[in-house]
């Protein structure tokens, strides 16, 4: 095989589904970005999670082992909620932060589910610290009643050992 055929059989069988994926991603980095969460929080199915194992075991499961985060949809709003309050002292006043999202890839499993996978950084700019969050995103979304893309799982994959010198994770990732 010619290397101009195996990368041929690495392009996306579904490329419009790889814009869709990319396009619903830059858009919900946007919305973190922007602190507006209650929209983001649309974005989750009623059955959605939230999680993020634990560094030192990120392919964790959320039954048995412990993560840093790990929220069902009540759980969730009740961070947001939080978040969005002056009484939250690890974010207000709001971090400032930048997404940067690469090596988006997606597929569809055999339920019909959006397997997504792709890195992020996210940059963390809060009382003159800069803090740096680095590692992959492995979703699951699904088609909600109207046809648009939900998150069935959104699980954020630290790549660092520690959480130091952060010390915790405030924000969402």
């Amino acid at each position: 095989m010619t290397e101009a055929s195996t990368i041929a059989a690495d392009v996306p069988a579904d490329t419009r589904l790889s814009s869709e994926i990319e396009h619903y991603l830059y858009r919900e980095a946007d919305l973190l970005d922007d602190w507006r969460l209650p929209e983001w929080l649309e974005l989750f199915l009623p059955e959605g999670q939230y999680l993020v194992p634990s560094t030192d075991l990120p392919d964790g499961d959320p039954g048995r082992d412990l993560f840093l985060v790990q929220d069902d949809r009540f759980l969730l709003e009740q961070r947001i909620g939080s978040l969005m309050k002056r009484s939250a002292h690890a974010e207000y006043p709001h971090s400032r932060t930048r997404r940067m999202i690469s090596n988006v890839r997606a597929y569809l499993d055999e339920e019909g589910h959006v397997v997504v996978r792709a890195n992020f950084a996210v940059f963390r700019m809060r009382s003159g610290a800069f803090d740096t969050y680095v590692g992959q995103y492995r979703h699951v979304l699904a088609r909600d009643d109207e046809g648009g893309l939900r998150f069935l799982v959104r699980r954020s994959v630290l790549d660092l050992d520690t959480l130091r010198p952060h010390g915790k994770v405030s924000i969402i990732l």
